[in-house]
């Protein structure tokens, strides 16, 4: 097994690790690809033979520490840049939102939610979801249409 193949295993736990230490799935993406890139940067300093796993989260945690110094060292803006300025998003209108969104998800006929599901969730490709329903991607692409206008019923033109 080469190396390469080694990290892939690492990958979920490198994800887990960089989302306990950002707590912002974005932020904790961005560290892992970081981390990656510090990897590859210094390979010559990994000895082969050694545990690839914590030395590639002791790169990860050096990084986010020396991004947290960065951040308060070199602020964004100054004190009238509008991202300073205190917002509170209304988180209630799109959790309310999501739930019907969910129910009306829930309601729909499971081919075409199947569907939805693959296609617009979990972003697999048109051809890869007619692989996993194992049927054609046209027939893919017309669940995919009937079941966002049965969403757009369910929910008001409003999505």
């Amino acid at each position: 097994m080469m190396m390469s193949d080694d990290i892939l295993t690492y990958l979920p736990a490198l994800r887990a690790f960089a989302r306990s230490l950002c707590g912002n799935a974005t932020e904790a993406d961005d560290l892992v690809q970081e981390t990656l890139l510090r990897a590859i940067e210094n390979i010559s300093g990994y000895t082969p033979g050694t545990n690839l796993r914590a030395w590639l989260f002791t790169i990860m945690r050096n990084r986010f520490y020396s991004n947290c110094i960065k951040r308060k060292r070199e602020p964004t803006g100054d004190e009238d840049c509008a991202s300073e300025m205190p917002v509170v998003p209304a988180q209630q209108e799109w959790q309310i939102r999501m739930q019907e969104l969910e129910r009306a998800l829930e309601e729909l006929p499971v081919h075409y939610r199947e569907a939805i599901v693959l296609v617009i969730v979990l972003e697999e490709s048109y051809l890869r979801a007619a692989e996993i329903l194992e049927c054609d991607i046209g027939t893919i692409k017309s669940r995919i249409n009937r079941g966002r206008r049965m969403l757009r019923v369910a929910l008001g033109d409003a999505v």
